[in-house]
């Protein structure tokens, strides 16, 4: 996510007055950091999250320090209409969480756990309820510049799904991809943030494996204080047969409560039939 956390002027760690002036970190070299040589708290840069928008950010944590990001809710809605059928699916995720450890200055590890899930599927009469432990994803961020400053940043982001779930939530299909985020200041204080991913995925007859792409373009801006709003677009293309295109308009705000925390709330509007409905979501995000 491209949107920063700027708490303002004077507002010290953890809110407090006083805080003394954020260095200039282009001129610190903060090489020698690692996981157990953290970074000195006063070298940290600005807060940055990979959520709530869809796309990433290439700014990674501080060697040493640890985040979470997190949903505290998170609802889906779809409706679809086939041969005269109308399917409503419903899903609500609890507490999803990507748990972040910075490992050297520009790299980070990162861990995504779909904690608890409920999937509801009604097909005319007949209704089906699915819930339980979603899939894990792991992570490994590379920061190839801009993470301690400058106008542009990019990074770079291999993953993998481990299919960990159950009663059938996911697909029990191994996948993964590269995800390749960017990150730009623009003038007036707006910031733009773009993302191209690669996956590979299993075929829905989970026969074999198929690529898909993802794109996404968002732009932010504080707005009052502490608290910024984005609005994004994203959209996903398939190469499986039969599989039509989906994209969504996003739209959310983040709030500052310290310059280690960070609250969210959005909403997920999909612009295409094969997208969902709405996804309204609200977060929490965490650097320690």
């Amino acid at each position: 996510m491209l949107v920063l956390l700027r708490v303002p002027a004077g507002a010290a760690e953890d809110g407090a007055p006083g805080a003394p002036e954020r260095p200039d970190l282009t001129q610190v070299d903060k090489s020698a950091y690692h996981l157990f040589n953290p970074t000195p708290r006063q070298f940290l840069r600005e807060f940055s999250t990979d959520r709530p928008d869809k796309t990433e950010s290439p700014y990674t944590v501080d060697a040493g320090h640890f985040q979470f990001e997190m949903d505290l809710v998170n609802y889906v809605h779809d409706r679809e209409q086939a041969g005269g059928l109308s399917t409503d699916i419903q899903a609500w995720a609890v507490a999803p969480i990507n748990i972040k450890v910075g490992l050297l200055n520009r790299a980070d590890l990162q861990l995504i756990v779909e904690s608890y899930q409920h999937l509801e599927v009604k097909e005319g009469p007949a209704r089906q309820t699915r819930q339980g432990f979603g899939d894990v994803i792991g992570r490994f961020k590379l920061n190839l510049w801009g993470d301690d400053g400058g106008r542009t940043a990019m990074g770079v982001m291999p993953y993998v799904k481990l299919p960990t779930n159950q009663d059938r939530l996911g697909n029990n299909g191994v996948e993964g991809g590269l995800i390749l985020p960017f990150a730009c200041s623009l003038p007036g204080g707006f910031d733009l943030g773009a993302m191209t991913q690669l996956d590979v995925k299993r075929d829905l007859d989970q026969e074999g494996y198929h690529p898909e792409s993802v794109n996404s373009i968002t732009v932010g801006h504080d707005l009052i204080g502490a608290l910024a709003g984005y609005a994004e677009f994203w959209s996903s293309v398939s190469t499986q047969r039969h599989s039509p295109w989906e994209g969504s308009v996003d739209v959310g705000l983040t709030y500052g409560l310290t310059q280690n925390v960070q609250i969210d709330a959005g909403i997920n509007i999909g612009v295409t039939r094969s997208a969902d409905d709405w996804n309204p979501f609200l977060g929490f995000s965490w650097r320690f």
